[in-house]
């Protein structure tokens, strides 16, 4: 949508950077395996799932330079050392609960944003560097929100409001920055006028869940809830874009 046009080269993007994601387990199952966290038995289906997502990124990466977009490679690099940094951690057993990691993870991600939006105009304008950061702060914050509701969870009882702050501090700082961050760049006319809108519903969602602690919640029913706010922050980003 930033990019202004769907052309072949972007259906190309989007299905070279689906199956580059939808690799990554597959990939963490062949680690698990060898490292003896799995059994072999897994070996053929992740082996199969590794080939077939590896097929489809070489060939939609082909069509991507033959379009002329072969610069966008570029972008890979931080992604593959990302993901060889996350298999070393699959390997020693410690990747769970790593919210820098995911946090660093998502910043490599968002980097498709720009990528989308230089296919569509056609080179690499400027601004595809700020709609990737605008981007990578979004992911950011929901990755510290997700992390406060589950440690909401396995609490007893309902925390007193200074407990409550404490706890969602850094979620409600990410969540700040970014809604101020997108109002000062709006009253510049930098970006939109206004697209601090997602980042206010986002601030909101962010302080709603500070007060109202997950306590009790299951893991699925805020894993829905954030799905939704998401969805719809990704669509009020495109509207007001």
């Amino acid at each position: 949508f930033a990019g202004g046009q769907l052309t072949p080269a972007s259906v190309f993007l989007v299905a070279a950077s689906l199956a580059a994601f939808l690799i990554r387990h597959p990939i963490a199952i062949l680690v698990k395996v060898y490292s003896h966290r799995r059994s072999r038995r897994d070996l053929p289906a992740a082996l199969f799932w590794v080939g077939l997502y590896g097929a489809v990124a070489l060939v939609m990466v082909a069509g991507l330079v033959l379009q002329g977009f072969g610069y966008l490679l570029l972008l890979a690099v931080p992604g593959v050392l990302i993901f060889i940094w996350q298999m070393v951690l699959v390997s020693r057993r410690t990747e769970r609960r790593q919210m820098g990691v995911e946090v660093v993870g998502s910043g490599v991600l968002a980097l498709i944003a720009p990528a989308a939006m230089w296919v569509g105009v056609g080179e690499p304008v400027q601004i595809g560097w700020l709609l990737w950061i605008l981007v990578w702060l979004q992911s950011a914050a929901s990755i510290v929100y997700a992390y406060l509701r589950l440690a909401q969870r396995p609490l007893k009882s309902m925390p007193s409001m200074p407990e409550k702050l404490a706890m969602g501090r850094r979620a409600l700082i990410y969540a700040s920055f970014n809604l101020l961050a997108a109002g000062a760049l709006s009253v510049m006319g930098i970006v939109p006028p206004y697209l601090f809108l997602p980042y206010a519903l986002q601030w909101l969602e962010t302080l709603w869940g500070t007060f109202n602690p997950a306590v009790g919640k299951k893991p699925k029913s805020i894993g829905i809830r954030q799905t939704i706010v998401t969805t719809l922050f990704t669509l009020l980003f495109i509207l007001v874009w």
